[in-house]
């Protein structure tokens, strides 16, 4: 029970260091009210530092030790919880370091990159930083959910989630990570890393490292339960959700104009009136600004701190569903009737599927 309370402690510890980086750059910090982008970024600028993120940082790989300690002692049940914590672990570390692609993490581009690389790519086998920038900021941004060019919709598109797909390849495709194609795929990709460029030895022992250290540190089940079982099968499945509530993939409106324009017509907003759905969402598989997805695509340089603020101040999108499977919103059935709806049509020139972090 000793260990157990010290896993307990270990968790609470972890949560306790994030919880610095959040009152840093809170904007009720000083009773500001950001009313607009200016002001948003006014703000983002004098509070970017060097020192909260790491912080940030460490907190969830504590809490994950903690976890750890859950998953030995913890009996059959903290064998679970590990798992799905892991997952939910690995889900914030990737948007933290998705805003370290973007920029916005600390203040030097070179400490994003390196920040993003130890602490989130290495250890779990996630493609390098600058390779993951180019596929989202320079190729996915630009042309969410355009056909031939998004490497997002192209992965939609190679789990079978095309116009004209059966209901059964539908529902395939919603968990395509948990199928054995999926999981495949999941192990292909952590294997395809030695091709990668830079540090690609280093690069595709991380998991391995990391495997063995909670091994030999911790056990067997830990390392089971809390790792190599999230990294493979839930933490992608939970990506893939993530993935599929950003954007209106199957029938964007085709909008131009300036970009909160464009990305109205092409984005949704998930659980808009309900707060606890929403809340629930935040800390598990949309963390760090993931729910406020149309704010970050219409001002990908913003801090997921502020993007609740900022969405206040725009207008969109129109499609705000409550409910991502069950109701006629539903995002789910959203996208099954848009898939239905024009057999054959609109999948254009498919771009190569890549193995995203």
């Amino acid at each position: 029970m000793g260990a157990l309370s010290a896993g307990l402690v270990a968790i609470v510890a972890g949560i306790a260091l994030r919880q610095v980086d959040r009152w840093w750059f809170s904007p009720a910090r000083g009773r500001h009210t950001p009313d607009s982008l200016r002001a948003v970024m006014r703000l983002q600028r004098e509070r970017l530092n060097d020192v909260t993120p790491v912080l940030l940082l460490l907190g969830h790989w504590v809490e994950f030790a903690g976890w750890c300690a859950v998953a030995v002692h913890g009996g059959p049940w903290g064998c679970v919880l590990a798992a799905f914590a892991g997952a939910a672990k690995f889900r914030h570390l990737q948007e933290v370091s998705h805003f370290a692609v973007h920029g916005v993490l600390v203040r030097g581009g070179r400490l994003n990159t390196l920040l993003a690389e130890v602490a989130v790519h290495l250890p779990l086998g996630f493609v390098p930083v600058p390779v993951r920038r180019r596929r989202h900021v320079r190729e996915h941004h630009p042309n969410a959910t355009v056909a031939g060019a998004d490497p997002n919709l192209a992965e939609l598109h190679a789990a079978g989630l095309r116009p004209g797909a059966t209901t059964a390849r539908c529902l395939r495709g919603m968990v395509h990570p948990l199928t054995p194609s999926g999981a495949y795929g999941t192990v292909r990709g952590l294997a395809a890393l030695v091709r990668e460029p830079g540090a690609r030895r280093l690069r595709i022992a991380g998991p391995m490292v990391v495997t063995a250290a909670v091994a030999t540190l911790c056990s067997w089940e830990a390392a089971v339960f809390a790792f190599v079982l999230p990294r493979v099968l839930l933490y992608p499945q939970l990506a893939w959700m993530s993935l599929l509530v950003e954007h209106r993939w199957f029938d964007p409106e085709r909008v131009t104009g300036p970009p909160v324009a464009v990305e109205a017509g092409r984005c949704l907003r998930l659980y808009p009136r309900n707060t606890l759905l929403a809340l629930l969402a935040r800390s598990t598989w949309l963390p760090y600004g993931d729910l406020y997805h149309f704010a970050h695509s219409a001002h990908p340089a913003v801090r997921w701190n502020y993007l609740p603020a900022l969405e206040r101040t725009l207008h969109g999108p129109a499609y705000r569903p409550t409910a991502l499977l069950l109701g006629e919103s539903a995002v789910l059935r959203h996208h099954r009737r848009a898939l239905a709806a024009a057999p054959g049509t609109g999948t254009g020139r498919v771009a190569p599927a890549h193995q995203e972090a």
